[in-house]
């Protein structure tokens, strides 16, 4: 049997990428601003995170006006829920195979 280490998606590894994962599974979609205040971190910083996880195609990314602002929301596809889930089951796999 293959060791669960090998099933983890190296594009997951980033905290920061892991919690957009996270909370765009909960989420139908989420715009720019709530995604950096629920994870804390700088503009630049989100929007590298988002570019990769975007070049990856585990999210689409929506751009819209609302009056003269743009408003940029970001929803998972079908790719990146399934990538995110196989990271997850491998996560819990190696952890009871530590037991």
């Amino acid at each position: 049997m293959k060791n669960p280490i090998e099933h983890l998606n190296k594009i997951f590894d980033s905290r920061i990428r892991l919690g957009i994962m996270s909370a765009l599974m909960v989420n139908e979609s989420i715009n720019f601003n709530d995604l950096k205040e629920l994870i804390q971190v700088t503009d630049g910083n989100l929007a590298s995170h988002l570019k990769t996880l975007e070049e990856a195609t585990y999210i689409k990314v929506q751009k819209a006006f609302i009056g003269r602002k743009t408003n940029t929301t970001y929803s998972v596809t079908k790719a990146g829920e399934k990538a995110f889930k196989s990271h997850l089951d491998a996560l819990e796999q190696m952890i009871r195979s530590m037991n």
